[in-house]
Formats: C-alpha cells, structure tokens, sequence
C-alpha cells in the first residue's frame, strides 16, 4: 500500500480582500521528498507558503497535513504538526547569539534536553560555520550566514515538513551552493522539504518534483527532470534558448 502525502493540498484558495492570490491549487509533498515551486513574483508562492504555514486562512480547499484536516489552523498549530516555514528576508533575532537564536527555534522541545541537544548537533553537521559563530550576534552575521541560521532556528522544532521561501535571495552564487546542497541533504535525512525559489534552474537540480505557479494556478507540474526538459521552462525560466 502506498503511504499517504505528507502533505496533501487539493482547491487551495486564497484572496486578500477583492484580489484572488491563489486559485484552485493542488499539490502534494511525500516523506523524504523536496519539491519545488516556481514562478515569477506574484505568481502567489509565498502566499502558498504563508497559507500552509496557517497565517493566512483560505477561502476554499483541503490541506491535509499527515491526513488529517488542517485548513485555517494557526500557525502555532501547524508548528505542533511539524510544519515549519522559513519566511523570505531571513528575520534572525540581531540582538541575539547564534546560540540563542537556534535555542528559541526549540521552545516546544524545551524541556526534552535531549531533543534540543540533537537537533544542536543537526544543525552544526548542516551549517558548521554555524558552530564556529555561536556566541555572534546574528546581526553580525553576513547575508548568507543569516539564512544558514533561519534554517537552522526552524529545524530545531525538529519539523517533519520545512518550508522555505526564495532562500537564495540576495546571496552570493557559492552561498546559494551551499544553502541547496543543505536543502538536499535533509530530505537524504529523513526530512520533506516544500522550497519556492525563483532560480529554477538550481532548485530542480535539488528537488525531485516542482509545480509552476501563474497567476495563482499551477500551470506545470511533474518530476524535475521532466521540467528541467520542458521547452517552456528552459526558455522563460531557465533563460535557456533554443
């Protein structure tokens, strides 16, 4: 018998206000599987995030985090049920440690000493310059640091679903390596990850499935090969021509 989707999104409908984000989406996240969305800005991916997360609710549609019915739950609900979302802009606590930083990502798990201590050792074997940086403010931090430690902060909820919205964003191309071959590993870990990224050719190179999103619909959908293949999504997305 086939496991069910960790993640299950079927006539996802979103709108602020009179304006439409998202309009009929589905999607579907398996265990140890990343899958990607892209689009360009305002297709509605972070308002797809934003909506899983539990910040905003939706007008239509089943979300069904490990089968069971979550549509319109909070967000500090949807953390309890392993879904985690790293926002765009990083939004690291400046005045605080690494150390400390990564500790607040944990307050669920506050009291298991040992939970805290293993998702410490996760995120060091993940980010070992995090390690290095412990007693930094994370103000001091450089861009893609700060990204290393938002990652880190919210896999210390231990989440069984990360989500990450435009991680590469404003970092140098060797950072971006980095981050991605990070986003790979977890899911080789144990871990699902639901990244939207608008450097599509870097993000179907990590992912093994992603949906293109268009004004609010799923335009694309299929293996990441088969989008790395599509002549639509080399040439508008990939700037790939001919």
């Amino acid at each position: 018998m086939t496991a069910a989707p960790l993640l299950e999104v079927r006539g996802l409908t979103c709108a602020y206000g009179a304006v439409t984000a998202l309009r009929g989406v589905d999607l579907t996240v398996h265990a140890n599987e990343v899958v990607c969305v892209l689009g360009v800005n305002g297709a509605g991916k972070s308002t797809l995030l934003t909506a899983l997360a539990g910040a905003i609710p939706p007008v239509a549609g089943s979300v069904r985090a490990g089968g069971v019915e979550v549509a319109g739950q909070t967000p500090e609900r949807m953390v309890g049920r392993g879904v985690v979302l790293v926002p765009e802009g990083r939004q690291v606590f400046p005045t605080l440690s690494v150390r400390d930083n990564l500790l607040l990502g944990a307050y669920r798990l506050r009291r298991d000493r040992s939970a805290v201590r293993d998702g410490l050792d996760e995120v060091r074997g993940l980010f070992p310059v995090l390690a290095e940086l412990s007693e930094r403010p994370a103000g001091a931090l450089s861009g893609g640091e700060q990204q290393m430690l938002a990652i880190g902060r919210a896999l210390m909820g231990r989440p069984v679903l990360l989500m990450l919205d435009e991680p590469s964003l404003g970092l140098a191309p060797r950072v971006v390596q980095v981050v991605m071959e990070a986003v790979a590993g977890l899911a080789a870990g144990g871990r699902s990850v639901l990244l939207v990224e608008q450097l599509a050719r870097i993000a179907l190179q990590v992912s093994h499935r992603g949906y293109l999103l268009e004004s609010g619909r799923v335009a694309l959908e299929g293996t990441s090969a088969d989008l790395q293949a599509n002549d639509r999504v080399r040439e508008i997305y990939m700037g790939v021509r001919g």
